[in-house]
């Protein structure tokens, strides 16, 4: 037979580009279901199918929670000088460049003045696209000086946690980080402002280990990895199968670590209406005129949308 006999060629790749463009669709963790890019970002990153939550950058975070999405943005020139001088598989001042160059920021944290139903806040949110979101001296300042802020115009403070943990790169500098945004949380404290902590996946090690857990409320989204050292790392240092579920945010709730879980897209007025319960009210005057930008601080604007 002639297919027999046919000369076997092997695979290779098409020469021609593909006319599909990479990184429309996404397949869902959770459900096994394949997502377009747009109809998810439309959604708040939330699987329609079995409500997985997709990580959120930290400025979609900031527009999914303040009112028409604007904030002022405080402290955006702030960067690392690579104080250690640290090499690892690749230089540390390359790994920030990247960072950088991935994300639009200088640093792993943007710190901003905003409102949520009218309650005007001091808000942190943490990027995970910057070196996993860990936590160096920059990261350490902008939140220390956010708490500060928050304590002299007596305004809350909320703080959306998504990070690695400690930012080994910057070895012992990184880790005093924990106890001057800790002080700063203390003082917070004695002057009775609010301070309301969001968990999300991941909220890991030296974050867990301090200001994470220091908040008058700790708000969890639903499944997110909320420890301080990973579940792999646990199981071979006690050589014991951990439970199932563990260091997952309902394991927490149950256990008493977390007040609360709350979907995405309920986020806003759970804040808003916990805020309210302990003692926030609206400024006096219903029109905050915006302030001018200085080199410190940039006002950020809803982004168009694209159709």
């Amino acid at each position: 037979m002639a297919w027999f006999n046919k000369a076997r060629r092997p695979m290779t790749a098409p020469t021609a580009p593909s006319r599909i463009p990479e990184g429309l669709w996404v397949k869902c963790p959770g459900c096994g279901q394949v997502l377009y890019n747009k109809d998810l970002a439309a959604n708040l990153s939330l699987c329609p199918g079995c409500a997985h939550h997709f990580r959120l950058d930290a400025a979609a975070r900031l527009r999914s929670l303040l009112d028409d999405g604007i904030w002022k943005e405080h402290d955006a020139g702030l960067a690392s000088n690579d104080p250690l001088g640290f090499v690892d598989r690749k230089p540390y001042a390359q790994r920030l460049q990247e960072g950088m160059a991935a994300t639009g920021l200088r640093d792993a944290v943007i710190t901003a003045t905003g409102a949520i139903e009218g309650l005007v806040v001091e808000i942190v949110a943490m990027e995970y696209g910057f070196i996993g979101g860990t936590m160096g001296v920059v990261v350490g300042e902008k939140i220390t000086r956010a708490a500060e802020r928050s304590m002299a115009q007596h305004t809350p403070l909320v703080i959306i946690c998504c990070s690695g943990g400690a930012r080994m790169m910057e070895g012992t500098l990184s880790l005093m980080q924990m106890a001057k945004i800790s002080v700063a949380l203390a003082r917070l404290d004695r002057a009775r402002v609010p301070y309301i902590a969001v968990l999300t996946d991941p909220t890991t090690g030296g974050v867990t280990a301090s200001f994470a857990m220091l908040a008058d409320v700790s708000i969890a989204e639903p499944r997110a990895l909320i420890g301080f050292a990973g579940p792999r790392v646990i199981e071979q240092t006690i050589r014991q199968k951990l439970p199932a579920g563990f260091q997952r945010s309902e394991f927490l709730l149950e256990h008493g670590l977390v007040d609360m879980i709350v979907n995405r897209r309920a986020l806003r007025p759970t804040i808003a209406r916990t805020l309210r319960f302990m003692g926030a009210a609206p400024p006096a005057s219903v029109h905050r005129p915006t302030p001018p930008p200085t080199t410190q601080d940039t006002v950020r604007q809803p982004e168009p949308t694209v159709e």
